[in-house]
């Protein structure tokens, strides 16, 4: 018998990764695989777990869901961290959404269709750097999402700098339109107006001055 570890980690089950089929995962699976990490992701067939939040990436996306939310028009629904099926093999999960409210299922719904999406919104971290700059944003421009957004921290204030981004539907790419530091205005999907500032506030979003 081992000695007990003083962390107890060695006392705990070790886990069991699951074993991809020869042709790799698909969307539907995310939902039948047992025991996946929270926030669990589909990327060309493979499985992409997150890792720890930081505090900048939690509290940006309260802000943004909770200013979105304020903002939207009453057709209009905001959530964060909710997939959407791209395709067979692509199940990513943006930071926040926003879509119509028709697009809600029920309860129990686990994703969205990509016509569906108004805007989708990544921040971020160390380690999902390649994916939210390059991989994710590609397809979700192919998928014909009409609005991107991806927001990362100012090396020198901590604060929020949003890159906002329109799908050129004749290309399925996005063209930049705007980089916005401390405070974000555009016209759409609709009216939004985000003091960036306002990260840093217990209550997280705030209403525009």
């Amino acid at each position: 018998m081992s000695a007990a570890s003083e962390n107890g980690l060695d006392d705990e089950r070790p886990y069991r990764w699951p074993i991809p089929p020869p042709e790799g995962w698909t969307a539907d699976d995310l939902d039948r695989i047992p025991g996946l990490p929270p926030h669990t992701e589909l990327i060309d067939g493979s499985l992409v777990f997150m890792s720890p939040q930081t505090a900048f990436h939690g509290r940006c996306m309260r802000l943004l869901e909770s200013t979105l939310l304020a903002q939207a028009p009453d057709h209009l629904d905001v959530m964060r961290e909710m997939t959407v099926k791209l395709d067979a093999k692509n199940r990513p999960e943006p930071d926040v959404l926003v879509f119509p409210v028709e697009a809600n299922t029920g309860p129990n719904q686990t994703w969205y269709k990509p016509e569906d999406i108004l805007l989708a919104v990544e921040v971020v971290s160390l380690d999902s750097r390649e994916r939210d700059r390059e991989v994710k944003p590609r397809k979700y421009a192919e998928a014909g999402v009409p609005h991107f957004w991806r927001v990362e921290q100012d090396e020198d204030k901590g604060l929020p700098v949003v890159y906002v981004y329109e799908l050129d539907p004749a290309t399925k790419s996005y063209g930049l339109t705007g980089i916005f530091h401390e405070r974000l205005k555009v016209v759409a999907p609709f009216e939004i107006e985000i003091d960036l500032t306002a990260v840093d506030r217990r209550r997280g979003g705030s209403e525009p001055a």
